[in-house]
């Protein structure tokens, strides 16, 4: 297959910063490329700079077969691009939006209106198409964006953090949208937060941190270098964690991992199930009824976790709200006490 996305050695700085350094790319035709990586660490300037919104200090970028500093009019006709925030018109309908951008990029009245509609309709916001867009909700303005990404049923479209802030039944029929555009010959880069959205929709997966490419492959291929197999095991007491560390190293021949908050101990597990029979045997023996014993296999997350030494925004998104629970909780209490 002939590569519909090539980027070599690309370089963009802002004063002191390097945000792209030496980046090369390529994303064969039909094919989803995952984009990954900490904020901060470059997506965003790369998406920009291959959609023509942005010069590179060096490098070359092709899309399409087109070079896209010497012929930026000719890439901006063959690619769609949704970025972090929605960049629709308040002041017009969901309807008035997509039939301007469609009239932008001259698909004449007609078939304007066709695929206004026709988009309306795939994104279920046919029920609010005459309603000014600054009466949607956040999740009705992104979904109106990516829309307007497809207009054209561009061969090219680059996705940044497209589902972010969708509720978990908009992002699934978004996932559902893109993976027609794939199926009917589209190429995609997207960047995503959502590790769960790359492992799967993305055919192969490129990990940046502070502008490089720290990391490629399938989303099996990286998961093999954080390890296979994992036996976890979470005992009710603390007191039973120490007896649960020492069974779980003669099984697995390695020193355990201990999170003595959780009460979780873990190893590879070279022998999988047989190891979480052996495991489970010792521990009756000693008298001890585990919360949870399983076998996990590596996630995105871990490959993530490993490659950067960072959470993803997803993960901090979540520990921000589990902290504000607690703290509700516990104002909760006192004031209960007072």
């Amino acid at each position: 297959m002939a590569d519909a996305i090539v980027a070599e050695g690309l370089v963009k700085t802002y004063g002191s910063v390097r945000a792209l350094d030496h980046l090369d790319l390529r994303v064969a035709e039909g094919t989803v490329l995952g984009l990954l990586g900490p904020n901060g660490a470059g997506k965003t300037t790369c998406v920009r700079i291959l959609a023509t919104l942005l010069g590179p200090d060096e490098g070359r970028v092709s899309v399409g077969g087109i070079d896209v500093l010497s012929h930026p009019q000719q890439v901006r006709q063959i690619i769609g691009l949704s970025g972090q925030f929605a960049a629709v018109d308040d002041n017009l309908t969901g309807y008035e939006n997509l039939e301007m951008i469609g009239r932008l990029y001259q698909l004449g009245k007609a078939r304007a209106r066709q695929r206004a509609h026709e988009l309306l309709e795939r994104f279920e916001l046919a029920d609010a198409a005459k309603r000014t867009v600054k009466t949607y909700s956040g999740g009705m303005r992104r979904r109106l964006d990516l829309a307007g990404a497809l207009i054209t049923s561009p061969p090219v479209i680059f996705l940044d953090e497209p589902t972010t802030g969708l509720d978990p039944r908009s992002r699934l029929g978004m996932w559902d949208v893109i993976n027609e555009r794939v199926r009917s010959g589209s190429t995609l880069l997207l960047t995503t937060q959502y590790l769960e959205e790359a492992d799967r929709l993305a055919d192969e997966i490129v990990v940046i941190d502070h502008g490089r490419a720290i990391a490629r492959g399938t989303a099996t291929e990286l998961k093999r270098q954080v390890g296979g197999e994992r036996l976890e095991i979470t005992v009710a007491l603390e007191s039973e964690i120490e007896a649960a560390r020492v069974a779980t190293e003669k099984i697995c021949g390695e020193v355990p991992e201990v999170d003595a908050q959780t009460r979780r101990i873990s190893a590879p597990a070279g022998t999988g199930t047989r190891a979480l029979l052996d495991v489970a045997r010792l521990l009756d023996a000693a008298g001890i009824e585990p919360v949870d014993l399983g076998i996990r296999r590596a996630t995105l997350d871990d490959v993530f976790l490993k490659l950067t030494g960072q959470a993803t925004g997803e993960d901090e998104e979540k520990a921000k709200v589990s902290a504000a629970d607690q703290r509700r909780s516990r104002r909760d209490k006192t004031e209960g006490v007072r």
